[in-house]
């Protein structure tokens, strides 16, 4: 009867994390971060103040929660649309294009690439960007360059992810995806090019 229990009070708590992370990635999408305030997360996940304290420190864990779970998502986005592929290359162009859809999804740029930085810092973005995505687009460079060192390695994948976060922002705003992803397959192509002895 124990066992049974546990399983309920644990599916309980599961159940109530995850309307608090809903509610308030809606929330954060429509009004943003500043503007959002606890009781009108706690009413639209409808529970109490109290249950929000207990799953989150304050208004900023939560977001953060928030924010993993997206980051989260768009990697299994991408993860799902990447097929494997003949080359290196021809897998970051792939993982360009799956990139791009996923980051179409209503709000993720705002929540990962705007309000992100501005409420977590660059520096937990950059970290969970690495923990995600940002893995993947290291290892394709790792594999399509012959010979580059660690640290330089490093620093292109943070540079072109920074490129890409650029397009992505360009394309939520309502830009062609087209020319942006070209423009992302000509500096993946010039990379590659010149990382090669």
């Amino acid at each position: 009867m124990q066992g049974t229990e546990r399983r309920t009070n644990e599916a309980r708590r599961a159940a109530t994390r995850a309307a608090l992370i809903a509610a308030a990635r809606a929330l954060f999408v429509e009004k943003g971060y500043g503007e959002t305030g606890t009781p009108e997360i706690v009413a639209a996940a409808e529970v109490t103040r109290g249950a929000l304290y207990h799953h989150f420190a304050d208004k900023a864990d939560l977001f953060r929660a928030v924010v993993t779970a997206e980051a989260k998502a768009l990697a299994e986005a991408i993860d799902r649309a990447a097929a494997p592929a003949a080359s290196p290359r021809k897998a970051l162009i792939e993982g360009t294009g799956a990139y791009f859809a996923a980051m179409t999804v209503p709000g993720r740029a705002r929540l990962l690439l705007l309000d992100g930085p501005a409420v977590l810092g660059p520096h937990v973005m950059a970290d969970l960007d690495r923990s995600q995505g940002g893995a993947t687009l290291r290892q394709g460079l790792a594999e399509a360059m012959r010979r580059i060192d660690r640290e330089e390695l490093d620093a292109l994948a943070d540079c072109l992810s920074a490129a890409f976060d650029r397009a992505a922002l360009a394309i939520a705003g309502g830009a062609d995806p087209a020319p942006y992803c070209a423009a992302i397959t000509r500096l993946i192509d010039a990379t590659i090019r010149t990382g090669r002895p």
